[in-house]
């Protein structure tokens, strides 16, 4: 009897991406880059999420897993206070529960250790990916900080960013790095007030705007032949594996009646802390938690020559245009809950002895977005249990950073079925 191999994995020529954020959008992106037709679905709009008012930081020097060691000195008091960086609400359902303890388990030193490993080879490729981006026609250019500037009152206070940055260095991610006073602090940014007593700047680090930023590389995607689909007909209430090899996505809401389910080749759920409602007929079983984030602009008399960050204070500042984007706060709460102005406050509070000439009660722009956050602080891509269906998501407070890396990688596997070197730790399926 004659051998026949077997045949050859469909190459995908039409696939269809839900979540117009940074991940989403840097996927279609480079599906295109290997010719295939994208669909993007989005049920709010393009950088609708936790993609318009983050920090905009391309810092991966930076990236590393949430849960560390210093997480769990928080204590129970801490974060239960609505004022605290990291909060938690007493109200906290079973599912955050689980969340919580899965991420309790991962604030090992040999945990963080084994994350931040598998983060490193990302890492190195992440600003790569923002070249290409740029090579290919995306029309909004990062930024190179001429200074970012760590900020402590005390070097008792720094001395926890030197030792994360060595661990992050033993792991072999490069980060240069000064160590510097406060008079040293506020000569390379003189909008740090006298309360600055000492301070970490970083070398060779980058920022966006990143809603304009994600908005030009929609207008790319565009300009390339893809459809960007959103509002509420664009909600996707169903995806399945349908009969032919084909994956049928479903849009549709209460508001906007489910059209007629269309065929892809190929679908990439990418749509952040809502991850698990689509992903969990498909294996995606690890709890994607919304740790919600807080910002505002406000007018400052200079603006800084690069980002600012206040670690003690999990604050971190941006220049944007004429006015400083002031950033913050991990709460953990369901992602749909409104802005709780209390939390606005205590940013600004926490922000305010730091930084001088910033006028913290002319706020603007006040916003929440939900950051996806994994128990093990490592993001979800690649293939699920279906061969057709593929997860992008789970990032963190790393979404931005690492979002053209991981469309660049995730494409590849969509296209090729090969798994890159790289992605192997993130596996949806872990």
């Amino acid at each position: 009897m004659a051998f026949h191999p077997p045949a050859a994995r469909p190459r995908p020529g039409r696939v269809a991406v839900v979540g117009a954020g940074m991940v989403g959008l840097s996927t279609a992106w480079f599906l295109q880059e290997h010719g295939a037709a994208v669909t993007v679905y989005d049920r709010e709009g393009v950088a609708a999420g936790a993609s318009w008012g983050n920090a905009g930081w391309l810092t991966p020097g930076l990236v590393a897993p949430l849960p560390e060691p210093a997480v769990l000195k928080y204590g129970l008091r801490a974060v239960l206070s609505p004022s605290s960086p990291v909060y938690v609400p007493p109200s906290a359902d079973l599912r955050l529960a689980r969340f919580l303890a899965g991420f309790a388990r991962n604030s090992t030193a040999v945990r963080w250790r084994r994350a931040m490993d598998a983060l490193v080879p990302l890492n190195r490729l992440a600003l790569p990916g923002f070249d290409a981006l740029e090579r290919g026609g995306v029309a909004e250019p990062t930024a190179e900080a001429k200074s970012f500037v760590a900020a402590y009152r005390t070097a008792g206070e720094r001395a926890a960013l030197l030792e994360e940055i060595e661990h992050i260095r033993a792991a072999g991610q490069d980060i240069g790095f000064d160590v510097l006073d406060g008079d040293e602090a506020r000569e390379a940014e003189p909008s740090l007030s006298p309360a600055v007593g000492a301070a970490v700047r970083l070398h060779d680090q980058r920022y966006i705007d990143p809603g304009r930023f994600v908005r030009a590389l929609a207008d790319s995607v565009r300009a390339r032949g893809g459809e960007i689909r959103t509002g509420a007909g664009a909600a996707v209430a169903d995806v399945q594996d349908g009969a032919g090899g084909a994956a049928v996505v479903t849009a549709g809401s209460a508001d906007a009646p489910a059209g007629v389910p269309e065929r892809f080749d190929a679908v990439v759920l990418a749509t952040g802390a809502w991850l698990g409602g689509l992903g969990r007929r498909f294996g995606v079983r690890s709890v994607v938690q919304a740790g919600r984030g807080y910002s505002f602009s406000v007018p400052v008399e200079r603006v800084p020559a690069g980002p600012v960050y206040f670690p003690a204070q999990r604050v971190a500042c941006t220049p944007l245009g004429d006015r400083l984007r002031v950033a913050g706060m991990m709460e953990f709460r369901r992602p749909g809950a409104p802005l709780d102005a209390r939390r606005i406050k205590a940013i600004a509070e926490a922000a305010r002895p730091l930084l001088r000439g910033a006028d913290l009660d002319a706020r603007r722009d006040e916003w929440v977005g939900s950051r996806p956050c994994t128990p093990d602080g490592l993001p979800l891509i690649g293939a699920t249990r279906s061969p057709r269906v593929f997860a992008a998501g789970g990032h963190g407070m790393w979404g931005i950073t690492l979002g053209p890396v991981t469309g660049r990688l995730l494409a590849e596997t969509v296209i090729t079925g090969r798994t890159p070197a790289e992605l192997a730790p993130f596996a949806p399926l872990r």
